[in-house]
């Protein structure tokens, strides 16, 4: 491990306990009679989004556990195809951003990272390979390997609606509200996709994908069984104490420390990307994330990005503002006439902040997402 990172000693002052990140179940939501089980699980996501911006999400009422079993081996039977075999769908052949690339053609903050993927993204009109991001998907020739992803990718859009519903009344949306941020993202563009992680060579100080936000709106990730691979980065007033001997200290810009986020059957990893920072105006914050596979497994992972529209202008909503004037989360100036200076976050159209993001995210320049 590089010198950056130390084990955090043990009787840290003032340090907050976090065992593991929530677990939170969706099937209220799913049974629509169920209105106070809807209340207690959109409190419980609103309050995992202010505390961490990572959460479980218990989906055994929405999700059938052999549908992403069945994904995995359709990834696998890809992945051990020979190297050709997947370069005949290259993202290089579109628009560089859909498609195949190989093993540490991705980076991240300009590290090469140790995985090779496929990316999908929501079908455009008139698509122009030419145009980052304006292309076409390119499926891999594998039985069923259309089929089964494109219900997966039916299945995740539905949840993001539900779970953006659920977070509207964790901070008190009015109806009229709700349907105005519904109206943001009920032609997502979405993006899929589908990595296979080999074990990092014993002399590599890299990372299998390096420390990094998702730029969207929510991350819905399925992984297979590997543990200690996924990695989260929580504060400084954080400590976790299941396992406080693997916990790693980060220092540099921000000081804080990493906890491993393992599979949990039944269950997948949410969190939160930078657009919701700004629909919160700060409340909400996209966290640090990072994949470390020393394991000697082949791992696979399937994470679907559920996004705004691509036209959709993002600014900060009145039901966060509310949150905020109602906490004091104000800051007021020591000056005479004591203004109060709060920080507004800026509005920003989706579609020109991913193009910015994936501009530069690939070995062959390209774009990329995370």
């Amino acid at each position: 491990m590089s010198s950056l990172y130390s084990t955090v000693p043990s009787g840290d002052a003032a340090v907050k306990a976090a065992s593991t990140l929530p677990i939170i179940d969706i099937a209220p939501w799913i049974d629509g009679h169920d209105h106070k089980g809807r209340l207690s699980a959109a409190a419980a996501i609103h309050a995992a989004c202010l505390e961490f911006g990572f959460f479980y999400l218990d989906v055994t009422s929405f999700v059938s556990p052999e549908e992403p079993e069945e994904l995995s081996r359709l990834a696998r039977e890809f992945f051990a195809l020979p190297q050709e075999e997947k370069d005949k769908i290259s993202l290089n052949n579109q628009d560089h951003a859909r498609g195949y690339q190989r093993l540490r053609e991705n980076v991240t903050m300009g590290l090469a990272d140790n995985h090779e993927a496929i990316d999908f993204y929501r079908p455009v009109e008139n698509p122009d390979k030419g145009k980052v991001l304006w292309g076409e998907n390119q499926w891999p020739n594998i039985p069923e390997f259309l089929d089964k992803y494109e219900a997966w990718i039916d299945r995740m859009k539905a949840l993001g609606l539900i779970v953006m519903h659920a977070m509207a009344m964790g901070l008190g949306m009015t109806d009229a509200e709700w349907e105005d941020l519904k109206a943001q993202v009920d032609d997502s563009f979405w993006v899929l996709r589908i990595l296979g992680y080999p074990p990092l060579p014993n002399d590599d100080q890299g990372f299998s994908c390096g420390a990094h936000k998702d730029y969207g709106c929510l991350t819905f990730l399925w992984a297979d069984r590997t543990r200690g691979a996924l990695q989260v980065f929580l504060p400084q007033q954080f400590l976790a104490v299941e396992n406080p001997g693997s916990v790693i200290r980060q220092e540099g810009i921000e000081e804080g420390i990493w906890i491993t986020v393992d599979p949990i059957p039944g269950c997948i990893v949410c969190n939160i990307g930078e657009m919701w920072e700004v629909w919160s105006n700060g409340l909400y914050k996209s966290t640090l994330h990072r994949v470390i596979h020393r394991g000697s497994n082949y791992r696979v992972s399937i994470p679907f990005f559920f996004e705004p529209n691509f036209d959709a202008e993002v600014a900060p909503l009145e039901a966060a503002r509310r949150i905020q004037r109602d906490l004091h989360l104000v800051t007021e100036s020591h000056h005479t006439h004591k203004q109060v200076l709060e920080k507004i976050y800026e509005p920003v159209v989706y579609g020109d902040f991913l193009r910015e993001k994936v501009n530069n995210n690939f070995v062959t320049g390209g774009g990329k997402y995370n």
